[in-house]
């Protein structure tokens, strides 16, 4: 393809990932004429599509969000630039520019395998051909929902684009929250209702219901708050999104692990202790590798964890990282004494005892906090197994845990059934603190959101839920006045909160797109 999407045609027609069922032979020379003929060809074109899911680094938008919000700073090297203009909202030209080609690059594949999958003789086994397509259905409305959220104003593409027909126009946000609703509720609906336990472990990764489930709930809080809407294009109403998220709290299968801070390898209690990289209360896990074995191409590491890792040095049980997303002390004070939230989600350099140990050296905005859900560990770091910490760190990224189903449920049913409501809160809190001594009564959504700051911190959730409460809310949380200046933040209102459209994807339309406000 050229024009807009010139970027996209020089990816090869499929990739690999590399864990349980993604893992599937490359193949790069095949043509459709050849292709799209039997079930192994469709399974081969699914995994093309899932394989974007774990496109990272500069594309990531839990970092990139996290940033962007008040929780972090841009951090990373006193010479590095675009941390800095991600937390400030300096404007650097085709800083998103990876975000914007993995995404359309992940609609197109959905698209083309939507386009195709009728030519592929199933032989009879419809039950298979429409789980494939319901998750080609979920896969692209999940890459468009992200897309929409950072962007806003992005072209809609329900098709492989035509030669000659390149340079499409952007679309209202309506017409793709539209397209994003419509996929999930067919996902919803025709994905079958197989209980965690059920799940294979070889499929772990894999789309279910309770994800399209989950992912309808929270498009529909987004949507309905960031544009002042009562349901989601006339697609999914209030009823709708309650039912979805509440199936999943009472049917799915998925739980909470009994111990927060054994969710997360960098701060379980033990080996042992740890829940895993596919735990009961994933309920959409992006699946990642060290089997890249330090080929950046391959593109199956998670590379956010070597971006927040602290910088340029290892400091047991830590391994060595790029320093990025300095944590806001403001969040380390939020956590109330006893919630073990605190100690799980951050690395506090001085109460952990590492300041004699901790070299300050070129990390820019330290604040003596890191992230450390996700920041590597010294103990199977990429570069033992054979990798590079570079490229190939290998733990999973939780696109959706069951604590975030239980806040949005308890969002949804504030004002339809309180009592409901207060249960599904009450669970989040008492898991936090080990004990029913900390509940609050629940009668605000004020409440809601600053217990998902805590519960969800660093997970790439807080800017999001900033943005769906208002522009107004958004600047007083993320306007940062310091006696240092570097940590001077000034949140730009006249923007919306979306990111600027990357300059060479403008110049390539010849004038079709058009920059997002304040840009």
């Amino acid at each position: 393809m050229k024009k807009i999407f010139a970027a996209i045609i020089l990816i090869g027609f499929m990739s690999s990932c590399s864990k349980s069922f993604l893992e599937t032979l490359p193949v790069d020379t095949i043509t459709e004429e050849d292709f799209y003929k039997t079930p192994a060809d469709a399974y081969q074109a699914l995994v093309s599509a899932y394989s974007v899911l774990n496109w990272d680094g500069y594309g990531n938008i839990a970092l990139t969000s996290e940033i962007a919000s008040d929780d972090c700073f841009g951090g990373g090297g006193n010479a590095d630039g675009g941390w800095n203009n991600w937390d400030k909202g300096i404007k650097l030209t085709d800083l998103n520019s990876a975000a914007w080609t993995k995404y359309f690059t992940g609609i197109y594949r959905a698209n083309v395998f939507l386009q195709k999958v009728d030519k592929v003789d199933f032989k009879g086994d419809d039950a298979t051909k429409k789980r494939y397509i319901a998750e080609a259905h979920f896969l692209r409305a999940y890459f468009y929902f992200d897309l929409v959220r950072m962007f806003g104003n992005v072209p809609l593409l329900s098709k492989p684009l035509e030669p000659g027909n390149y340079n499409m126009p952007q679309a209202t946000p309506d017409s793709i929250y539209h397209l994003i609703a419509s996929d999930l509720k067919q996902a919803a609906a025709d994905l079958p209702a197989t209980p965690f336990s059920s799940i294979p472990s070889r499929e772990y990764g894999r789309v279910t219901k309770w994800a399209a489930e989950a992912l309808l709930g929270r498009v529909f809080l987004y949507y309905t708050g960031y544009y002042n809407k009562t349901d989601i294009a006339g697609v999914v109403s209030a009823a709708d999104a309650i039912a979805a998220v509440d199936d999943v709290i009472n049917n799915s299968g998925h739980g909470l692990v009994p111990k927060y801070q054994n969710l997360f390898r960098a701060s379980a209690e033990s080996t042992a202790a740890y829940a895993g990289q596919n735990n009961q209360e994933g309920v959409f896990t992006i699946q990642y590798t060290y089997l890249g074995l330090g080929d950046q191409s391959q593109n199956n590491g998670n590379r956010m964890q070597v971006m927040i890792g602290i910088r340029a040095q290892v400091i047991p049980p830590y391994y060595k990282g790029w320093g990025a997303a300095t944590v806001n002390e403001s969040l380390y004070r939020a956590y109330a004494p006893g919630d073990t939230r605190k100690s799980a989600s951050i690395i506090s350099i001085s109460d952990e005892g590492l300041t004699s140990t901790y070299q300050v050296s070129d990390q820019a905005m330290y604040t003596g906090f890191f992230c450390k859900k996700y920041t590597p560990l010294k103990d199977k770091n990429a570069d033992d197994l054979g990798g590079s910490f570079q490229w190939d760190n290998f733990d999973n990224y939780v696109v959706i845990r069951f604590a975030d189903v239980l806040l949005m449920g308890a969002e949804l049913n504030l004002t339809a059934n309180a009592g409901k409501a207060q249960g599904y809160i009450d669970r989040v809190r008492d898991r936090a603190f080990g004990d029913q001594l900390h509940r609050i009564t629940l009668s605000t959504k004020a409440q809601i959101m600053e217990e998902r700051r805590l519960e969800l911190s660093l997970e790439g959730q807080r800017y999001w839920d900033l943005l769906r409460q208002g522009m107004t809310t958004a600047k007083k949380a993320i306007d940062n006045s310091s006696a240092q200046p570097i940590f001077n933040v000034n949140f730009r209102a006249e923007t919306n909160g979306l990111f600027a459209i990357p300059e060479t994807q403008i110049n390539l339309s010849n004038g079709t797109l058009k920059q997002n406000t304040g840009w």
